[in-house]
């Protein structure tokens, strides 16, 4: 692959602590059930991505999991990770990366068996080749630069192995209240990862409608969810051409 330049290198540190200070404010001010499985809300969008997931990865014939290698771009807390284990993912065979220092020591603490780093996507600390499942979720919407975005795909492509895919989950519709973020739109990801097949599914209803309508009308939520119409996330498994 080759090397980005070194002024791009330099973009790669400032955004990663733009990145990095953003979540460590979102650590501080943002209350703590606002995206809690005790708030229906949160809980109606958790388990329709889930949906989504398992039956992306079903169809795309993973399952069973237990002999792919895993990678989470963005890991966090680890979420995604320990969902893919309970899924049956080997441990072992899970790994992840993240900005945040506290996200990665608590990642670490919830699978200490995983492979989990500090560092960013822009420079993956893995061999060409390492994983069958490469995912990312909501990373790219905090990427604001769309060079280093590109940096990221390709890193991603790298580190893929033949036959592998990329598991896609973020939103494509820019947030009015939030200027840190971006959304990104299928043509942006076709452009992400030429050479790829790009299937993608409008999911996950406008998280502020779910907020207010699931605690009143579940059945609605997932209804109004089911037309797509108000949805704001993309799902999708992306692989390369045969």
């Amino acid at each position: 692959m080759i090397k980005p330049e070194p002024p791009l290198q330099s973009e790669l540190g400032d955004e990663a602590a733009r990145i990095r200070g953003i979540y460590e404010a979102r650590d501080r001010e943002i209350p703590w059930d606002r995206y809690s499985v005790a708030s229906p809300g949160a809980l109606l969008m958790s388990q329709q991505r889930v949906r989504g997931v398992v039956r992306l990865l079903a169809h795309g014939g993973f399952f069973p999991l237990a002999e792919s290698r895993i990678l989470d771009v963005g890991c966090g807390h680890g979420g995604w990770l320990v969902d893919l284990e309970s899924w049956g993912a080997t441990q072992s065979k899970l790994a992840g990366v993240d900005l945040e220092p506290p996200r990665v020591a608590h990642a670490k603490q919830r699978l200490p068996e995983a492979d989990i780093r500090l560092g960013d996507g822009g420079s993956l600390p893995w061999p060409d080749g390492s994983f069958d499942l490469v995912l990312q979720s909501t990373v790219f919407t905090s990427i604001l630069g769309d060079g280093i975005r590109a940096i990221v795909a390709r890193e991603m492509a790298r580190v893929l192995a033949p036959g592998g895919a990329i598991l896609w989950y973020d939103f494509f519709r820019d947030n009015p209240r939030n200027h840190d973020v971006r959304g990104v739109r299928a043509d942006e990801i076709r452009d992400l990862f030429p050479g790829f097949r790009v299937a993608l599914q409008r999911v996950t209803l406008a998280p502020p409608i779910s907020r207010k309508l699931a605690p009143i009308s579940w059945t609605g939520a997932i209804l109004l969810e089911r037309l797509r119409l108000l949805n704001t996330h993309y799902i999708g498994l992306l692989r390369r051409h045969s």
